[in-house]
C-alpha cells in the first residue's frame, strides 16, 4: 500500500499542543463560568490556581495557533471549488464522493473551521485582556468590561461548538485520524477526498 505525508512531525506536535490548549482553556473557562462547573478548578489546582493559569493557557494559545496560522494559511483560501463544495452538502452527507469536485489539501468544511477559530481566538484574546484584573484592571471602563464579558462568554461557546465538529468530522472521514496522529495517509484516501492536492503532489514528483 503507498502512503502520502500528510502532516509532519512538527506540524502534528502543535496541532496536538493547540488542541490540548484549547480542552485546558475550556475546562479552566467552565470553572469561571459558572459556579455549578467550579469543582473543575480542582484540575488546575483550585480556584486561584484556575484563574491565575487560565489567562496564560490562553497567551500560549494565541502563540501556538499562529504558527498553524501561519503554516497552514496558504491550504486554506477560499477556492473556486469550495463553493461548489458546500452547494453539494448533500453528496457530502452521503459521501458520493465521485460527484464531488476535485479538492485541495483542505475542503471548504475544515476552512471554515480555520477561519472560525482565527477569528474567534482574536475575539477571545481582545476580550479576555480586558478581563485580565492583574494586568489590565484600571485600562478599561467597567461599560468595556461588561461587553467583553458577555463577547468573551459567547466566543467561547461557539469556539468550542466548532472544535466539536472539528473532532467529529476528523472521526466521520475514516482515514483523517491516521494523518494527524501518524503523518500519512494511503495514496486511495487523498485521491479519493482530496484530489486536486492528490494530482498536485503527483505532478510535483514528476517534475
Amino acid at each position: 500500500m503507498t502512503y502520502i505525508e500528510r502532516y509532519t512531525r512538527w506540524q502534528r506536535f502543535i496541532h496536538a499542543a493547540v488542541a490540548l490548549l484549547m480542552v485546558l482553556l475550556i475546562l479552566s473557562g467552565l470553572a469561571l463560568f459558572h459556579p455549578a462547573l467550579f469543582f473543575l478548578s480542582d484540575l488546575f489546582g483550585g480556584g486561584t490556581w484556575n484563574r491565575i493559569l487560565h489567562p496564560w493557557l490562553g497567551v500560549v494559545l494565541v502563540v501556538g495557533f499562529a504558527l498553524v496560522f501561519v503554516r497552514f494559511v496558504p491550504d486554506n483560501l477560499w477556492r473556486r471549488e469550495d463553493s461548489q463544495w458546500l452547494r453539494q452538502i448533500p453528496d457530502v452527507l452521503a459521501k458520493r464522493d465521485d460527484k464531488l469536485p476535485a479538492i485541495g489539501r483542505y475542503n471548504a468544511g475544515v476552512k471554515i473551521i480555520f477561519w472560525g477559530m482565527t477569528v474567534f481566538i482574536l475575539l477571545l484574546l481582545v476580550s479576555g485582556i480586558a478581563l485580565w484584573d492583574t494586568y489590565f484592571a484600571s485600562a478599561f471602563s467597567i461599560e468595556v468590561r461588561r461587553i467583553a464579558a458577555v463577547v468573551h462568554a459567547v466566543v467561547a461557546w461557539l469556539a468550542i461548538l466548532f472544535l466539536i465538529v472539528h473532532v467529529y468530522a476528523a472521526i466521520w472521514v475514516r482515514g483523517t485520524m491516521q494523518g494527524m496522529t501518524q503523518g500519512r495517509v494511503t495514496a486511495g484516501w487523498a485521491r479519493k477526498h482530496h484530489r486536486k492536492w492528490f494530482d498536485e503532489l503527483l505532478t510535483k514528483e514528476t517534475k
